[in-house]
């Protein structure tokens, strides 16, 4: 699992780079500040949880056998493309309904460091 969620870390941190180089070059021009302003956040977040799936690997890696961090990393991999992903989504479309799905992604991102909390409590 550990290899996984660190895989996955790494491929998202290096989705998040190209994404915030993407808004802050190509799209700067052609998104209204509010859109690029969402772009943005959507590229920030991924990041962060970036390194939140890379602390659930290690984790994972402590404490083998363990739910909470399996269910940490899934819970950030979960949010980031339930968040992030629909951000991104908004952004580049300008529907605005998609900014529903946003909140799921943020409960997911919530659960997710609750979880990893939980494995560092549990030792």
């Amino acid at each position: 699992m550990e290899r996984l969620f660190l895989g996955a870390a790494a491929i998202s941190a290096a989705i998040s780079v190209a994404a915030g180089a993407f808004g802050a070059h190509a799209l700067k021009a052609r998104l209204s500040p509010d859109l690029l302003s969402v772009f943005e956040t959507g590229a920030r977040y991924q990041m962060y949880h970036a390194i939140g799936l890379a602390l659930a690997a290690w984790a994972a890696s402590r404490a083998p056998g363990s739910a909470a961090p399996a269910w940490a990393g899934g819970l950030f991999l979960a949010g980031t493309l339930l968040f992030s992903g629909s951000l991104y989504a908004l952004a580049l479309t300008g529907v605005r309904s998609l900014g529903a799905v946003t909140p799921f992604g943020g409960v997911a991102f919530i659960a997710g460091w609750l979880a990893l909390a939980l494995s560092a409590l549990r030792g």
